[in-house]
């Protein structure tokens, strides 16, 4: 005959009860610790997760410029969702190169575009670079693989390419740009280029290829020629 627990009383539970807190107790443990219920988590939205993998700085980016909000518009239109109810992905669309002097607020814009689509609904698979930083991750070195490296920023969906031509001009940049965006081109991957040299000044120092290329996929945005960040400052 298969037998049944009797029902704890009162007394019982509240001996056993005062058992777990005096070892509690002597382990440290504060009792009102352990019956604290959290509460329930807050939503974490596609955009808080976005913020938490930019540079702290650009985590409130917001674009205002005209043809950069255009730019997104344009982008967020040719999304495609994988699947039926899936959210709509970044897959192809045209580039934005931002030309202006330093401070005017092109990293800024470029970073506001990314939490502007992200805004809009649409999954994107990003990556940012400085060019300075780029060159050096591919340079020949035993710890690094260049062809992997630049594997990874030329299939990235959506990529940020910060201050192209402020590093200085030798074979080595020429071709690595060109390989870049030559392979950004021919996949038709949106691009975020910002530049303080002239529009016509690129040619100079990236060579034909390249300007050839970022002449047909990119929308060229001059900016005003004004240093934000100083004037910022002396507000």
């Amino acid at each position: 005959m298969r037998r049944t627990r009797d029902p704890q009383t009162l007394a019982e539970s509240t001996t056993v009860l005062d058992r777990m807190a005096r070892i509690l107790a002597s382990r440290g443990i504060d009792q009102a610790v352990v019956d604290a219920r959290p509460e329930d988590p807050e939503p974490f939205s596609a955009l808080d997760a976005l913020s938490a993998g930019m540079l702290p700085r650009y985590r409130d980016a917001v674009a205002t410029h005209p043809q950069v909000l255009a730019w997104v518009r344009q982008v967020a239109a040719q999304a495609v969702a994988p699947s039926t109810g899936a959210r709509r992905q970044l897959t192809t669309g045209p580039s934005l190169l931002m030309a202006g002097v330093v401070g005017a607020g092109k990293t800024h814009e470029a970073y506001g575009a990314v939490r502007a689509l992200v805004q809009a609904g649409i999954g994107v698979r990003w990556r940012a670079t400085t060019a300075a930083d780029l060159y050096a991750e591919l340079r020949p070195s035993s710890d690094t693989d260049g062809e992997r490296v630049l594997a990874a920023y030329s299939r990235v969906p959506l990529l940020i390419l910060d201050d192209l031509g402020a590093a200085k001009s030798s074979e080595f940049v020429e071709e690595q740009t060109y390989r870049l965006i030559n392979r950004r081109y021919n996949h038709m991957l949106p691009t975020l280029i910002t530049t303080n040299l002239r529009i016509r000044d690129l040619k100079v120092h990236l060579g034909d290829r390249v300007s050839s290329r970022l002449a047909q996929m990119t929308t060229r945005v001059e900016f005003d020629e004004v240093d934000r960040r100083r004037l910022q400052r002396a507000a």
